[in-house]
């Protein structure tokens, strides 16, 4: 569930007044726990992991897959029961044969992709900081990161890991620079800034023109600020 749509093209004022926050109070307790009974936990959802038996099931189960065997087991009976087939020998189990063999390889390709995704998964939940320092009643205080919720006011620094994607507010250096490589494969820190982007032609820009938006997991390589948790979990 998306908690603002494109805060990158909104101004600082309207993303606060979506999430009904100030920068100098942040949430009230009772303001997170309707933010969190609307959107869950800041964390990566737990999913059962598959056995290879259950992956290997799962490359046969699209329509397109099914046919395709379908076919191959007929032609196999055609072949095994003609008696012109059996004349030409393992020649007429070819067609069968090939059909099979682009099956088995497309099965070990899908089992080979879903087992990636579950490592990328995996390592994206280790790359998560583990706190979090908010602003909640007009106080400053470290919290786990888990426990944030959109609308959280948060403040980074170098070295830190962001704990969720925010929307920056204000800076508190001269600049801000994060390391995003593992998100858009950038060798260099981006440099971040305060200002909202156009609406009408940057509201589905990619991720390296969200020149505001501070992504999770990402790292705080120079500078520190103060945003807006703008999405967290799953959503992130």
């Amino acid at each position: 569930m998306t908690a603002i749509e494109a805060p990158h093209c909104l101004a600082v004022e309207d993303v606060l007044k979506h999430f009904s926050v100030t920068a100098e109070q942040g949430l009230t307790s009772a303001q997170v726990e309707e933010q969190r009974a609307k959107y869950g936990p800041n964390a990566l959802a737990e999913q059962k992991k598959k056995s290879l038996l259950e992956l290997v099931i799962e490359q046969f189960e699209d329509t397109l897959v099914r046919i395709l065997l379908a076919s191959a087991m007929v032609s196999f009976l055609l072949a095994f029961f003609d008696e012109a087939s059996q004349e030409e020998g393992l020649k007429a189990y070819v067609e069968p044969f090939v059909i099979l063999t682009i099956l088995v390889l497309n099965a070990i390709v899908g089992v080979w992709q879903e087992s990636k995704a579950e490592k990328a998964l995996d390592a994206l939940k280790k790359l998560a900081p583990d706190c979090a320092f908010v602003l909640r009643n007009g106080n400053w205080a470290t919290i786990d990161a888990e426990d944030l919720v959109p609308g959280d006011i948060l403040e980074v620094k170098v070295g830190d890991k962001v704990p969720a994607d925010a929307r920056t507010l204000k800076l508190k250096t001269t600049t801000i620079k994060i390391e995003q490589s593992q998100l858009t494969g950038e060798s260099q820190s981006v440099a971040k800034e305060v200002d909202a982007l156009n609406m009408k032609t940057q509201k589905d820009c990619v991720i390296q023109e969200k020149s505001n938006l501070l992504f999770s997991s990402t790292t705080v390589s120079n500078g520190a600020c103060v945003a807006c948790v703008v999405a967290t979990g799953m959503s992130t």
